[in-house]
């Protein structure tokens, strides 16, 4: 999916991701299984998960490094584990790229879920950064998280790794609801 598919942020000038993919909607058996993986600790899935998410990837797409989506440290001692991080892992050991942790998550922020999206995008603002600028600066990124909802979380880490230096981010993601009653969707890259 292109940018131009998340019309809210499209419309107000503020998406910093240059392409969007995932692999399938978030319903049914995958939402299922992304819930048992991520909120029931049921590791093992990030394999097969992962393997999906990879699948959704272009071969031409120009990528230096994939970048997992970071948690703050304190929701990381609550879950165990930074999913993101488990299918970022998969995708690289799959496609053959760099995973690279060039992202933090400066601020503990509250749950997005149940938010409108313009409490999204003030919950994440400034909540990103770059510890090491020089490690960014003239690449392509792919950033990898679960799933993209109203894409406010992967916009705020887009922005912190342009502002870094990086000259394309493109996310990658397992899921994605399917919002076409809310607004038109163009471009969707999903299998």
């Amino acid at each position: 999916m292109n940018p131009q598919g998340l019309c809210g942020l499209c419309s107000a000038g503020l998406v910093r991701f240059d392409a969007a993919y995932t692999y399938g909607g978030y319903d049914g058996e995958l939402r299922t299984l992304l819930h048992l993986f991520k909120y029931s600790r049921m590791r093992p899935l990030a394999a097969p998960l992962g393997r999906l998410m990879a699948r959704a990837l272009p071969r031409d797409e120009r990528i230096d490094a994939i970048v997992p989506m970071p948690i703050h440290w304190r929701r990381l001692l609550v879950r165990g584990y930074n999913q993101s991080h488990l299918l970022a892992r998969e995708v690289s050991t799959r496609s053959g790229l760099p995973l690279e942790r060039l992202l933090t998550r400066s601020r503990n922020t509250p749950v997005q879920a149940g938010l409108t999206g313009r409490e999204r995008r003030l919950n994440v603002a400034n909540s990103f950064t770059v510890p090491q600028p020089g490690r960014v600066a003239g690449r392509c990124l792919l950033l990898v998280d679960d799933v993209l909802t109203t894409g406010a979380t992967l916009n705020a880490a887009s922005g912190a790794l342009k502002q870094a230096g990086a000259v394309r981010i493109a996310i990658l993601t397992l899921a994605r609801p399917d919002r076409r009653n809310d607004y038109p969707l163009r471009g969707v890259t999903s299998e």
